[in-house]
């Protein structure tokens, strides 16, 4: 009969050890989202996504590696007719797509090195639903440096949509995308990206 009673306190007891781990975990975004140390998942142990417009029509293509800790990218952006060609790495900030809060920071912070094309980047917030997200132009002199790029969450804008405030309280991922209205090479590499 005592032995019953200490499985069921330990089990109570682990139980809750878990539970309060996972919110834990779950409430605690770090500053360093991907430093691309690991060849195919960002820092926080997540799968790199990537996705390109060939499910809108178009026919873009992207090379993806990652050398030495940094992720190099390069393609040419082939656009559906109509529409802005894109190729986009995703770095999801949960497994489950879940959204983090990420208020304590002021915005995302990257090391980039650009050698051609257009590139944004995207707070993808849960609150959207016509994927029209929170992003802002990466302005990068095209000079084979990276250089540490700082985008406040406050100057992010959606593109199409009515404008509305990014809740940064709904983050579920980062997105890096090239983009163009007609065909054109891209190429650039990231040594880091998170937040500050």
């Amino acid at each position: 009969m005592n032995i019953s009673i200490l499985n069921r306190v330990k089990l109570l007891s682990m139980t809750s050890l878990l539970v309060c781990s996972a919110y834990t975990y779950a409430n605690k975004i770090p500053t360093i989202v991907d430093d691309f140390s690991h060849p195919d998942n960002n820092s926080l142990g997540i799968k790199r996504q990537f996705l390109d417009d060939k499910v809108a029509g178009g026919n873009s293509q992207a090379r993806i590696k990652v050398i030495d800790g940094k992720l190099h990218i390069s393609g040419e952006i082939e656009p559906p007719r109509g529409q802005p060609g894109w190729a986009s790495s995703v770095l999801l900030l949960n497994p489950e797509g879940l959204p983090q809060d990420v208020s304590k920071f002021s915005g995302i912070r990257l090391l980039i090195k650009l050698q051609s094309g257009n590139i944004s980047i995207s707070a993808n917030s849960t609150d959207i639903s016509n994927f029209d997200y929170h992003s802002a132009m990466l302005m990068v002199q095209a000079d084979d440096k990276f250089h540490e790029i700082k985008i406040p969450f406050d100057s992010m804008k959606r593109s199409w949509s009515e404008q509305t405030k990014l809740n940064t309280t709904t983050i579920n991922s980062l997105s890096i995308v090239s983009f163009g209205m007609q065909k054109t090479p891209f190429e650039y590499q990231l040594d880091e990206v998170g937040f500050y």
